[in-house]
């Protein structure tokens, strides 16, 4: 498919309604057309992957053209210059969320940026290296890279206080799915979320992250991979 066809399809399934139910979400509907993600998927995997199409996809600025970008853009050709532009483009946590899901967790140059966008101030920039580090505890199945995420305590560590919104929930979202990846990790995230409550005790970001993380690690089903119902978080003492 042409850019022109891309575009006049997308056109052609633009959503009001559906639009407005982005905003309730909290996504950033400006140059959005109302198109959801369940929706953008069949094209993806009809167009499969076209790099140079994937890269004027996101120079229209379309917030659906964007997502689309990032199920057909190639990770292997996205260079350090190239991955920048598009995390410092990033205006919108889905976009960001399907980003590191589907392009940047396949790509090496992205992950090594991870300390990189975490010493960034803009917010949805510091958002990706946590929402990256999720999605590669989901992806990265095995013991052997637990140690790569054990790495990024001191990362996590260092934005815990981040106030946020975005942020602290992606923080909150590493440190969740690092916990699920086995019984190990899940201690070695309880762990971590002691250390936290130790060194900022009176952070109200740091607080509300570590308390939903052991809210969920600790009613965590790893034989159904499912959360218990019964198991009171509370038992669990972080202050």
């Amino acid at each position: 498919m042409t850019l022109q066809e891309t575009l006049l399809l997308l056109k052609s399934m633009e959503n009001p309604v559906n639009k407005a139910g982005m905003a309730r979400f909290g996504i950033n509907i400006e140059n959005a057309l109302g198109i959801s993600v369940t929706q953008l998927r069949p094209i993806a995997k009809t167009i499969k992957k076209d790099h140079p199409l994937a890269l004027e996809l996101w120079n229209t600025g379309i917030h659906e053209a964007r997502l689309l970008a990032c199920f057909i853009a190639e990770p292997s050709l996205m260079t350090t210059e190239l991955l920048d532009k598009w995390v410092n483009d990033f205006n919108s946590w889905d976009i960001c969320d399907q980003a590191t899901s589907n392009l940047l967790d396949k790509c090496d140059l992205a992950i090594e940026r991870i300390p990189i966008w975490a010493s960034c101030e803009q917010e949805f920039v510091r958002r990706t290296p946590f929402a990256l580090i999720a999605a590669l505890a989901v992806h990265k199945k095995g013991e052997k890279y637990d140690d790569f995420f054990v790495e990024h305590f001191p990362l996590i560590m260092q934005c815990v206080t981040d106030e946020r919104n975005f942020v602290k929930k992606a923080v909150n979202w590493a440190i969740r799915q690092i916990g699920k990846r086995s019984d190990k990790m899940r201690a070695t995230a309880l762990r971590l979320c002691d250390d936290i409550a130790k060194e900022y005790p009176t952070s109200k970001s740091a607080n509300w992250i570590i308390k939903d993380a052991v809210r969920e690690l600790t009613a965590y089903d790893f034989s159904k991979k499912r959360k218990y119902n019964f198991v009171d978080a509370k038992n669990y003492d972080v202050q």
